[in-house]
């Protein structure tokens, strides 16, 4: 009984000393009892000392009771709650530093509420631990949280800008993330009707802005479909001016995005042409002399002076042949240029980079056809020619036609960014029907 009196009876003062303020009374207590904390850490209580000092931020009493007993950061109390997750709540970043430092896997801990330190930290609006955090254990942000929602959809239900702005870089894969109800952070942002937060989403992020609930919502017709007060207009032309931006960016850069995604495939059509026109110049149609021995050759009393390996072509149809050179070399040389320039690193969005990658795929391609051309030519018998020459002729045409359209259209789509870069608006192309349609809806509005 004796026993059981004194040990309450430090214990008391333990707590009375971490309640104060006083490292030097907890320093007296651990020297007296040096198994104090670690008979206490063993005990069913509320708070351990480590859970008290953290509370109340003393961030001197929290480094004695790691250094003497660093086994109580993994201590949790009835709530599942740890001493990192007071720490957040509290917004104490050196003392969440200390915690983090004896034990970093702290962060991935889940109270009785499924939620870690991070989740806290972003509730409150503690910007410093939860960059804190965030840079010690990412994954913990990346967790979901009951119903699916993630913590960018905590920050904006606790209105925490701040918070936001530090975690959307770090999550940006999860922007567009969707709860159980279907809603981006985007939609609970209309909402409630969170005006900054909006501006920052649509103006700093990819999210979508025309996502649909599980109702089939988007934002603007969550908006729609809200009370109307002062800033339901402001948040209306906010909303509607970065869909029609968007909408522009879409068809703007469209041909971009497109040959970004098919880059493997046109590295694969490049090296093709390279090859077709590698095996078509050393083995050209009507094959290549097998010997230096002068041969009866029709329409010559003599055949022509020659050697083993040159092309039989060069002799026979000696324009044409010259045509053939032409494009076969054309045509081997900006295969190669592509290939060159797929496995330079060069940004494969950048707009004049994607220009120069068209024509030259432009050049190839024209190049390759016009050399099956010729080679069709040469090979095909006299009889039947003309018939050949017709229809390559309405082919050829068809071709260029088709192919110098699509090359002067994006001339002319560079061309404008670039008068646009530097203020100058000369053309204004008709968006697509999305964008058509949001014009509209505006014009029926009034914004």
């Amino acid at each position: 009984m004796e026993g059981g009196f004194g040990e309450a009876s430090e214990t008391k003062k333990l707590y009375d000393a971490v309640e104060a303020g006083d490292v030097i009374a907890i320093q007296q207590l651990l020297q007296q009892d040096p198994l104090l904390l670690q008979r206490i850490s063993f005990k069913i209580c509320a708070a351990t000392p480590l859970y008290a000092a953290t509370t109340q931020g003393h961030l001197a009493i929290v480094e004695e009771i790691l250094n003497t007993n660093p086994q109580l950061v993994e201590e949790f109390n009835s709530r599942y709650s740890t001493a990192l997750h007071i720490a957040s709540a509290k917004g104490h970043v050196q003392i969440a530093r200390k915690l983090l430092s004896a034990a970093p896997h702290l962060c991935l801990s889940r109270d009785c509420q499924g939620l870690n330190p991070i989740h806290l930290a972003a509730m409150k609006g503690h910007v410093e631990v939860l960059e804190e955090l965030a840079r010690t254990a990412p994954v913990a942000a990346m967790e979901k949280l009951p119903r699916r929602q993630t913590v960018l959809h905590l920050c904006v239900k606790h209105t925490k800008l701040e918070a936001l702005k530090v975690l959307v870089p770090i999550l940006s894969e999860f922007v567009s993330e969707k709860d159980d109800d279907g809603e981006t952070i985007l939609h609970l942002a209309v909402r409630y009707k969170q005006i900054e937060i909006i501006r920052y989403l649509v103006g700093n992020t990819n999210i979508d802005k025309e996502s649909k609930n599980c109702k089939g919502q988007t934002p603007l017709q969550i908006l729609e479909q809200s009370p109307s007060d002062t800033t339901t207009s402001q948040i209306k032309s906010i909303l509607l001016s970065a869909i029609r931006n968007t909408a522009a960016a879409t068809q703007t850069d469209l041909p971009l995005e497109w040959l970004a995604r098919k880059r493997d495939a046109i590295m694969v059509v490049a090296i093709l042409i390279a090859t077709m026109a590698f095996e078509a110049g050393v083995n050209p149609a009507g094959g290549v002399w097998q010997d230096d021995s002068a041969q009866d050759w029709p329409g010559y009393p003599v055949a022509p002076p020659h050697r083993a390996g040159e092309a039989i072509m060069a002799y026979s149809h000696p324009r044409i042949y010259k045509r053939f050179i032409h494009s076969n070399t054309v045509a081997f040389v900006t295969s190669l240029s592509t290939i060159l320039l797929l496995i330079s690193g060069l940004p494969m969005r950048n707009r004049f980079f994607m220009w120069v990658l068209m024509a030259a795929m432009w050049a190839a391609i024209s190049s390759v056809a016009a050399t099956f051309a010729v080679s069709i030519t040469v090979i095909t018998p006299s009889r039947d020619r003309e018939n050949l020459s017709s229809a390559s002729v309405t082919g050829i045409t068809v071709w260029s036609a088709a192919t110098a359209v699509l090359l002067v259209g994006n001339t002319l789509r560079l061309l404008n960014w670039w008068l646009k870069s530097k203020g100058i608006t000369v053309w204004r192309p008709e968006r697509f029907r999305r964008f058509v349609e949001v014009r509209c809806r505006i014009g029926n509005q009034g914004v």
